[in-house]
């Protein structure tokens, strides 16, 4: 991808620069300007191949970045106004309630959560793979860890009950819209809808677990998106007409199962240290919530396990022994992964 696009590697860096001086940065104009540098240096990405689609994803995407980016300016300002500084730990504790709520929507559009995920589908559906992977992965990190740095510095109960039903209403949104999708892009969007709910959650109740989860996301998501674009198939349909790579699409399919939470496989282990942190603090009903939506995703991901799988022994008529012994050593790998760290994560705990 970025052999062909001119001064690709450093658009990368400039992306990279951002987000690190977003992230590293305590003074409030600081975060918002490495903010504007990520977006820089992400936009030439989305349009490298100058298609009409990418080039509608660009705008839609810059625009939906200017309003969050706005959003943060404005409530930076009334926290200023309230405390006469930029300084996060200077303005941390005198936040109005209103200003505050209106940072945190500004991070919310950003990231793509609900009532603000409108965008994200339609983005991801005109994007090819790596900037997908990029948007899916890098850009969640900045807001993610600012998102954090508020939530630690404030404890008021209208903003933990606001991130509980932004979370319930991702995770709803991320298994009922993906039930009606047949482009896989746009059902990537969805499901990452999904896993911003669990991860917003976890913000709330733990630093350790949402890091653990955001860590786990993006493992499975590099994998799963590599997967996809060294197959390359963007419609649902198209799978049924591949023949040579087998292993290849066994693949994806496990790594989609995981990302849905499917027990012993990694991406289950995230959302369980979520539950674990959750049922022991107030927000006890809201796990019911989480767990729906992500059922509903699961249902979705093995429907379209079972359908594939079906129709590649229907094709190969059971005389692939390399493929079905594949299929074995990677079930026997993600279970061995998953269980190695409930077991850690068992013994910490005891601990």
């Amino acid at each position: 991808m970025f052999s062909s696009l001119p001064f690709g590697y450093m658009f990368l860096s400039v992306m990279g620069i951002g987000t690190l001086l977003s992230v590293s940065s305590m003074h409030w104009l600081m975060m918002w300007a490495g903010l504007e540098i990520n977006l820089i240096g992400f936009l030439p990405l989305l349009v490298y191949q100058k298609s009409v689609s990418e080039s509608q994803s660009a705008v839609k995407y810059f625009i939906v970045q200017a309003l969050g980016s706005s959003f943060l300016i404005f409530g930076s300002l009334m926290s200023f106004s309230s405390s006469f500084g930029w300084d996060t730990y200077i303005s941390g504790y005198n936040y109005s309630s209103i200003g505050f709520l209106v940072l945190i929507c500004g991070l919310f559009i950003k990231l793509g959560l609900f009532p603000f995920h409108y965008w994200l589908p339609s983005v991801m559906a005109g994007l090819p793979w790596i900037s997908c992977m990029l948007l899916a992965t890098w850009q969640k990190f900045a807001p993610l860890f600012l998102l954090l740095c508020l939530t630690e510095m404030n404890h008021f109960y209208m903003v933990s009950l606001f991130i509980c039903v932004v979370s319930i209403g991702s995770s709803l949104v991320g298994g009922v819209g993906g039930m009606n999708q047949t482009q896989t892009r746009a059902l990537l969007a969805y499901s990452s809808i999904g896993h911003l709910g669990w991860m917003s959650f976890a913000i709330i109740h733990s630093e350790w677990t949402m890091k653990v989860y955001l860590a786990v996301y993006v493992l499975i998501s590099i994998s799963l998106f590599t997967s996809l674009w060294y197959s390359d198939f963007g419609n649902m349909k198209n799978i049924y007409n591949l023949k040579d790579f087998s292993f290849m699409y066994l693949s994806v399919m496990f790594l989609l199962l995981s990302l849905g939470g499917l027990p012993p496989l990694l991406g289950f282990v995230s959302k369980w240290l979520v539950v674990l942190v959750g049922t022991g603090s107030v927000w006890t009903p809201v796990v019911f919530g989480l767990i729906l939506g992500s059922l509903m995703s699961l249902f979705y991901y093995l429907s379209l396990f079972f359908s594939m799988f079906l129709s590649s022994l229907k094709k190969s008529g059971f005389k692939n022994m390399l493929m079905t012994n594949s299929l074995v050593g990677v079930i026997n790998i993600m279970n061995l992964v998953g269980g190695v760290f409930i077991l850690l994560t068992n013994m910490m705990y005891s601990i």
